[in-house]
């Protein structure tokens, strides 16, 4: 990938411009079976979990995690859940765009928990704190009760 121009730098724009190529890309990256290229992989990987909260890059986080070959490491998507958390927690200039991207999260949390990506444990405490602060949220408070119930 590093031939066609492609490297963790870049990787948030094409993310960004076309996250269906982005995601193909990736997945040639991470079942790549090089030796050499397993830190390469890390860094595409923290480039990823690492990028700002957007539709598409919860798009190419939750292509690929429900991959069939498992090529996302449960580390990498909790460290972007918890990109997604900290960003709407800290949207309170703009009402508007923090609820729209709460509604936005809560609904890729409970597809990633309703696939089994994540275990309602392993989120809990984090995720119960983010949908108590939004409760006025009717998706942060079904979020709530799906972890409840789990």
């Amino acid at each position: 990938m590093s031939e066609a121009g492609l490297s963790p730098q870049n990787l948030p724009r094409l993310v960004e411009n076309n996250p269906l190529v982005a995601t193909e890309c990736l997945l040639l990256i991470l079942t790549s079976s090089e030796d050499s290229a397993a830190n390469r992989k890390n860094d595409y990987l923290s480039a990823l979990a690492g990028m700002d909260m957007s539709i598409h890059s919860m798009e190419v986080v939750n292509r690929l995690a429900t991959h069939s070959t498992q090529v996302l490491h449960p580390e990498y998507i909790h460290l972007y859940i918890s990109t997604c958390i900290s960003t709407c927690e800290s949207m309170g200039y703009d009402r508007h765009l923090q609820n729209k991207s709460v509604r936005l999260v809560c609904v890729f949390l409970q597809s990633l928990l309703r696939n089994g990506i994540v275990s309602a444990e392993d989120l809990f405490v984090e995720v119960q704190s983010f949908c108590i602060e939004f409760s006025r949220i009717r998706e942060a408070a079904a979020l709530f009760q799906m972890l409840k119930n789990k």
